[in-house]
């Protein structure tokens, strides 16, 4: 068929399916989502008018200075993502396109996910409060409250793990932790003081320096992928545990001793 007609003609007809296909792409929904930098909240402080660290049994300290934790945001579970938003992602550096079942668990309803990080934050809480009481050597009968609305997952671990610790102790000898900065970070943590890798970091920092923070403690694998999109202003201190973060962040507070950095 196509060897009886003109060179013209046939590259017409090769063409037709591949410009059909091609539009089809555009606008069909891709197994993808369009992340950005997102909210930010000071764990010392209130979020929407309650307090995000209530401790009880033990008496607390007035802290200065905050600690960020931060997020992205990303498109919905059921939010339809297509070649043009994927296109424009890749291209601006306060976005990310990342794999859809990356960001929420694969083959789960819009419900199940959002209980699923419900309760990921809620795990990460309670283990927040058991590193830091462990750090700290703390009695049973300490009770710590974390309620931080309309976010879920477990990558806030870290940062309530370090609120706890500023206000029940501070810097260990009657200073604040932070040293009166505006400290963020992200990272998961582990009763035993592990600190885990988060994702989205490169975003964060973003969120980070936009809400004022200097510093941003950052998982050490992430070294790498914080530094690609660094804001300027913002300095990056890796950790691995609990207790390098706090020897850190005294040293920064201190101006003595070593602040590890990527």
């Amino acid at each position: 068929m196509l060897s009886r007609l003109t060179r013209l003609q046939a590259i017409t007809v090769c063409a037709v399916p591949v410009v059909a296909l091609l539009a089809t792409a555009a606008f069909a929904p891709l197994p993808f989502s369009v992340a950005q930098p997102g909210m930010t909240a000071n764990v010392l402080g209130e979020n929407k008018g309650d307090p995000v660290i209530t401790i009880s049994g033990a008496p607390t300290r007035t802290t200065s200075g905050q600690l960020r934790m931060t997020t992205i945001e990303a498109t919905g579970p059921d939010a339809s993502v297509s070649l043009g938003d994927v296109i424009d992602g890749w291209f601006r550096t306060d976005r990310a396109v990342m794999p859809r079942d990356s960001v929420y668990p694969s083959g789960n309803s819009v419900k199940e996910i959002e209980q699923h990080n419900a309760d990921q934050m809620k795990q990460s809480q309670d283990t927040a409060t058991k590193a830091a009481l462990s750090y700290l050597h703390e009695k049973n009968d300490v009770k710590v409250t974390l309620k931080l609305a309309d976010v879920g997952g477990p990558s806030a671990g870290l940062l309530f793990t370090l609120g706890i610790i500023d206000k029940l102790d501070g810097d260990g000898s009657g200073g604040d932790l932070t040293g009166g900065r505006n400290v963020a970070g992200t990272g998961t943590i582990d009763a035993d003081g592990k600190v885990g890798a988060v994702g989205g970091v490169a975003l964060k920092t973003q969120a980070a320096r936009r809400d004022g923070a200097t510093v941003f403690l950052v998982p050490k694998a992430e070294c790498s992928d914080a530094k690609s999109e660094l804001p300027k202003g913002l300095r990056l201190v890796p950790v691995t545990t609990l207790k390098g973060a706090v020897d850190a962040l005294v040293s920064l507070e201190k101006g003595k001793g070593s602040v590890p950095s990527c």
